[in-house]
């Protein structure tokens, strides 16, 4: 059964779209369809993340005007088989978006693909809910930061009795910095009140292979590569241990 998933937060540098990015390509390399919708209307960097940004020509407000199918606005991946893309628009649309229009959207998208995942724009405005509505389930991205718990719990707040599970990821985590400031993973937890799907080391190599528009999966094998996978496999069913970042 297709699965429709919202990954969010309270604010922006959490690490939404690396995360929205590297689940895709490993749900993907793992043998499922995969679609990513860049819901960052005007911001939109998705693309960049899977080297796709001189291919995504349509956005998805072009499918939900009508103005051209889900087909022709997802762009399937030349490397990563299984994965597509639609992006966000790079302006405003000069009327309001219709959430029946994306529910629609998505039931299109169930049937054509396993995976539909939603990288949604920061912040708790209409861009917000325009991305979750639809969604089966939510990923909370934060850091382990105290402003980024906090909003991650307001983000919380808001999906609770929309969105039936909602999981935590606590990304760009440094155990050093950890360690300076007496607190841990369970520490997170407990701020944002969600059950954990995984943690993700700070990598440079996100940033690195974001700046030259190459997946990061296609050219790591350790660090946070390695936790986008085992993320992705518990988004599988299967039982997969924590990654130990020292």
């Amino acid at each position: 059964m297709s699965t429709a998933i919202v990954i969010t937060s309270g604010k922006g540098g959490t690490g939404k779209t690396s995360l929205t990015a590297g689940l895709g390509s490993c749900l993907a390399a793992l043998g499922k369809r995969v679609l990513c919708i860049d819901m960052d209307i005007g911001l939109r960097n998705l693309d960049l993340s899977l080297g796709l940004s001189d291919r995504a020509l349509m956005d998805f407000t072009d499918v939900l005007s009508g103005r051209c199918s889900l087909e022709k606005a997802a762009v399937a991946h030349p490397v990563i088989q299984g994965l597509s893309l639609i992006t966000a628009p790079v302006t405003l649309p000069s009327e309001p978006l219709s959430e029946h229009a994306m529910r629609d959207l998505i039931r299109q998208a169930k049937v054509q693909y396993d995976f539909i995942l939603m990288d949604s724009p920061a912040g708790l405005g209409e861009g917000f809910r325009l991305a979750c509505c639809g969604a089966d389930r939510a990923v909370v991205v934060s850091t382990t930061d105290a402003s980024a718990l906090r909003d991650a719990q307001r983000t919380v707040t808001l999906l609770r009795g929309a969105i039936p599970r909602i999981h935590l990821v606590v990304n760009r985590v440094q155990p050093k910095l950890l360690r300076r400031l007496h607190t841990t993973i369970d520490d997170a937890m407990d701020a944002a009140g969600l059950p954990l799907l995984g943690i993700v080391p700070e990598d440079p190599q996100v940033m690195l292979c974001a700046n030259r528009e190459q997946p990061l999966i296609l050219y790591a094998n350790r660090g946070a590569a390695t936790a986008y996978l085992n993320i992705a496999k518990r988004l599988l069913g299967q039982k997969t241990p924590l990654m130990r970042i020292r």
